[in-house]
């Protein structure tokens, strides 16, 4: 493991600093304040932009229109971008095009991957079932469709598919030439921007599969849900939806694989909006002072945000070894996951102590709406419970341990 970044790495920092410099924090209304969702879509200059500078397909193949970098570059990023509170499907979009460029077919690959490195392409996908408490490949069903005999030899009007990987190898003869996809999906990020929505399923045999859904396809209705960020989400329900062969991937793993790294990219979300809250207590309470002084030099506070920066240390050594696993594929005493597991522990609690410090350190100010700070607490709620808070995740690192017994 090293944790020495690249020269390539630390240019999509500086390229992410740049276009994130022009994004304020408060640029749409206080979910405070707002009964609704603060937005009716994302941030279209912002993602344009992000486009334009090609962070979009920065971990993307050059074949793809992108900069071959890997997981680590994306979480860099990531890490810029939850420090202004960006409204950009950055972490969904990115991942599913990277699931689908490795465990996709070629011409999967090839018809989506340059569209979505031009940001032509918005992509998001369903990771917490029904209810946030069960496996999301429960929550949908996919099951082959029904098709007439055709004599043998014959591979159909839309020709031979095969999810096996980029090389295209020819399908097995039992391939089915569709899908249908039942079930729900709740709380899927920014559903109603994205073109094509990755929905987690399983098979008549037991097998978890990825779909990948166009939102404006027959059977898919979106029901409006708001996070407590205040951004949209929805509820993706799924009924007789009819997908081509092509548009499911069903190599073992796969989504495995997706939420692995969904989990990391929400690590280092929450790893970059707790620096930005303690950047901006210590700036707070060296200017603020009672009796005299600053108070940053009180005793108190000085042991409070102490404590609150070894959480964010640690926040980024369990987040860069979970990255580090993902994008190298490295052996271990436990499996990959098993390391996102500890990351999203330290993410979900580390992100919760700096806000409500910062609350605390803040006093009635933390608490004004026309002050940015309750802004990063309400997003710091939703990334510390999105894709399982932490006793979800201890309850799966046990499971782990149980299983792979250490020593």
């Amino acid at each position: 493991m090293d944790f020495t970044f690249t020269e390539e790495q630390q240019a999509a920092v500086e390229a992410a600093r740049a276009v994130f410099s022009g994004v304020a924090p408060d640029g749409v209304p206080s979910p405070a304040l707002t009964p609704g969702a603060v937005a009716e879509d994302i941030d279209r200059r912002l993602w344009d932009e992000l486009a334009r500078t090609d962070l979009l397909g920065l971990t993307l193949s050059p074949d793809h229109g992108g900069a071959g970098l890997d997981p680590i570059a994306l979480c860099l990023v990531l890490r810029e971008s939850a420090k202004v509170l960006a409204r950009v499907p950055l972490l969904e979009s990115c991942a599913v095009a990277m699931t689908i460029q490795r465990y996709g077919h070629g011409a999967l690959a090839a018809e989506l991957l340059p569209r979505a490195a031009r940001g032509e392409l918005i992509l998001t996908a369903g990771a917490n079932g029904r209810s946030g408490l069960e496996a999301a490949e429960l929550a949908v069903t996919a099951r082959p469709e029904a098709e007439p005999e055709r004599p043998r030899g014959d591979a159909g009007p839309d020709g031979p598919w095969s999810d096996a990987g980029a090389d295209g190898d020819a399908p097995s003869g039992d391939t089915p030439s569709g899908w249908v996809l039942d079930g729900v999906q709740s709380a899927v990020p920014w559903a109603q921007a994205a073109d094509l929505i990755a929905v987690p399923a399983h098979t008549p045999e037991g097998d978890a599969v990825l779909a990948l859904v166009p939102r404006a396809r027959d059977g898919v209705t979106l029901a409006e849900q708001v996070s407590t960020s205040g951004e949209r989400l929805a509820e993706v329900r799924l009924d007789a939806v009819r997908i081509e062969a092509r548009e499911l991937i069903g190599t073992s793993g796969c989504w495995d694989w997706l939420r692995s790294l969904l989990t990391t990219g929400t690590c280092a979300l929450a790893l970059g909006l707790g620096e930005r809250v303690l950047a901006m207590t210590a700036e707070y309470t060296g200017k603020r002072e009672q009796f005299g002084f600053p108070v940053a030099t009180f005793q108190a506070v000085a042991v409070q945000t102490a404590d609150r920066y070894i959480d964010l240390r640690a926040m980024e050594a369990t987040l860069w070894q979970a990255a580090w696993r993902i994008s190298t594929d490295a052996g271990g005493p436990l499996p990959a996951s098993g390391d996102v597991a500890v990351a999203k522990i330290w993410a979900s609690d580390g992100v919760r102590r700096v806000v409500q410090t910062a609350q605390h350190l803040h006093g009635g100010f933390g608490a004004d709406a026309e002050y940015p700070l309750h802004r990063f607490h309400a997003w710091a709620k939703q990334i510390e419970l999105s894709l399982g808070p932490a006793a979800a995740h201890e309850e799966a690192l046990g499971e782990l341990l149980a299983a792979h017994p250490l020593g």
